[in-house]
């Protein structure tokens, strides 16, 4: 018992908890918060000021030199060459196709054979019309045998009635016999025309036969090929033609086009227009208004305007589709600043109604202040701030600043 007593007890303080300690956890979690939410700020931060600096995309477009005098564009439409003389040759007559001699792209010469058709029967018919004169022609030189027999009869039966040989009845014989054989030899004159009138007919059936260029032209449509039939009207069902070839007088080509009839009292005969082919874009084609047809279509409100080309060219085809620029004329009184070039109005920017655009300048936008002329349908003149060939911004997104790096999109 007493060792028991004498042993030491135990010192509980070591397994006390400090208050400090007691506290450290909840410090902990809350640095852990507080760190985590830091770092969420910083990635967002960075994620936004990325985004900010992403390059923007801009359209540009290239300065133009200015048009020159008597060049501004009142009105614009388009439409298509023309050729004033276009024909569809067919034969006069149905018949069957022997030969074409007419390839697409061929020019002819007026009077050049195009086709030929079967022409055995009609040189038949002329034969037998040639033979219908040569009988006829025959009979009549018996009829002329014949009636100088019965001249010298009817002499020599007035004779020998003077005499009182013969009787009054044998000289009224001999009269009518002379009289009936000029009366045949007459018939037989006539037979004779209207063998040569038959023959005529044949001979120009036979040149029916023959298809010929009635102008000088371009061939743009082989229409029938041998072995087919062909026919001026619509005869056979599907199973005939009606034309041969199509050509086009290549001195003959304008265009036509359709102008709004609100709009029709800006073009006057004579006036200058600048017309560029869909074909050839870039190519201004100097033209002028050849007549306005005086009527209209009730039906889409146009007039249709015909114009002449001041020059043609191989390039020009017929049914190019053309796009034209009826031209304004500059008046010698009037006196305005000349303008240094052309840009779309797209490109004008404002500022406390100020006008400036952005120029782009190695990659990087320039702000320059411009002074305007006149504005129109094809673009705004500048006459101080931009020379041709600078690089204008079109498009791009809100803020853009003067310095700033952009990217061109298409």
């Amino acid at each position: 018992m007493s060792a028991q007593q004498n042993s030491p007890r135990p010192d509980l303080s070591a397994l006390k908890i400090d208050e400090r300690a007691r506290s450290a956890p909840r410090t902990g979690k809350f640095l852990r918060i507080f760190a985590s939410a830091l770092g969420l700020i910083v990635v967002f931060g960075g994620l936004l000021t990325a985004f900010r600096s992403r390059t923007p995309v801009v359209q540009v477009v290239t300065a133009q030199a200015p048009p020159a005098p008597g060049t501004t564009a009142l009105l614009n439409a388009s439409g298509y060459v023309t050729p004033r003389r276009r024909a569809t040759l067919a034969a006069k007559v149905t018949g069957l196709v022997t030969a074409v001699y007419a390839e697409e792209g061929m020019r002819v010469k007026i009077g050049q054979v195009l086709a030929r058709l079967d022409d055995a029967d009609t040189r038949k018919r002329l034969e037998a019309a040639k033979a219908d004169r040569e009988a006829t022609a025959a009979a009549l030189a018996d009829l002329e045998v014949n009636l100088a027999d019965a001249e010298r009869e009817l002499r020599r039966a007035q004779q020998l009635e003077k005499e009182k040989v013969v009787s009054v009845q044998t000289l009224d014989k001999a009269r009518t016999a002379a009289e009936s054989l000029r009366a045949r030899m007459a018939l037989a004159r006539e037979q004779v025309r209207v063998a040569e009138s038959r023959i005529a007919m044949a001979q120009q059936d036979l040149e029916n036969m023959t298809v010929r260029a009635p102008f000088a032209g371009l061939v743009v449509s082989k229409d029938a090929q041998v072995g087919e039939m062909v026919s001026p009207i619509s005869a056979g069902g599907g199973y005939t033609r009606t034309g041969i070839a199509t050509i086009v007088d290549m001195q003959s080509l304008e265009i036509e086009v359709d102008v709004n009839e609100s709009y029709i009292a800006r073009v006057r005969p004579g006036q200058k227009v600048t017309a560029r082919l869909d074909a050839y874009p870039d190519w201004a084609i100097p033209t002028r208004v050849r007549t306005v047809i005086p009527t209209a279509d009730r039906q889409k409100a146009t007039v249709k305007v015909r114009i002449s080309f001041e020059s043609l060219d191989p390039r020009i085809l017929p049914d190019m589709g053309v796009k034209v620029a009826f031209l304004a004329e500059e008046k010698p009184a009037e006196k305005r600043p000349a303008a240094q070039t052309m840009i779309p109005r797209e490109a004008l920017r404002y500022q406390d109604g100020k006008p400036f655009v952005f120029l782009l300048r190695e990659g990087r936008l320039e702000r320059r202040a411009v002074r305007l002329g006149r504005e129109s349908e094809s673009g705004a003149e500048i006459q101080a701030g931009v020379m041709p060939g600078d690089q204008v911004v079109l498009k791009g997104p809100e803020g853009l600043q003067d310095g700033q790096r952009v990217e061109i999109g298409k």
